[in-house]
């Protein structure tokens, strides 16, 4: 079991490579995050949209439970998150979390995803995005672990 996120766009910045290394230490097996960064396409909005899609959908196996970040898709809380990502590991699924480019994905995306998360109905940076991801990710291991990180 793997969770691996697919993100659209250039490195991490350092402030967020820091943060997301230090949530990365902290993450065990099956919550140690593997980053693929895949590169903007040099095309616009509907043509790179099409575009980045593709090569999303050509790095998920068929068998991945696939998660897409989408501002449009569903709001759940901390607990409910880890209870998901526990399911699927319990499962002896690999997880892929996607993030799509500055242009979003386009339908093929959001059919092949198993489920549209949405981080709130406020839009944020893709970097700051990255970040936040990191922290929910440790903070549902730590959840699904029954250690005290998170507070109800």
């Amino acid at each position: 079991m793997a969770l691996r996120i697919l993100a659209i766009g250039k490195k991490h910045e350092s402030w967020v490579a820091e943060g997301i290394e230090r949530y990365g230490k902290r993450m065990k097996k099956p919550y140690d995050v593997a980053w693929q960064l895949l590169p903007h396409s040099a095309r616009q909005e509907e043509a790179a949209r099409a575009e980045e899609s593709e090569r999303l959908l050509a790095k998920i196996s068929p068998q991945d439970y696939v998660v897409l970040l989408d501002e449009r898709g569903h709001n759940i809380d901390s607990p409910a998150l880890a209870a998901r990502l526990q399911s699927q590991f319990d499962a002896a699924r690999n997880v892929t979390v996607i993030i799509g480019g500055a242009y979003g994905v386009d339908d093929s995306v959001h059919r092949r995803a198993d489920f549209v998360w949405s981080l709130s109905k406020l839009v944020f940076p893709h970097q700051l995005v990255r970040l936040i991801l990191a922290e929910q990710l440790y903070r549902a291991q730590e959840i699904a672990g029954g250690r005290p990180y998170h507070h109800s």
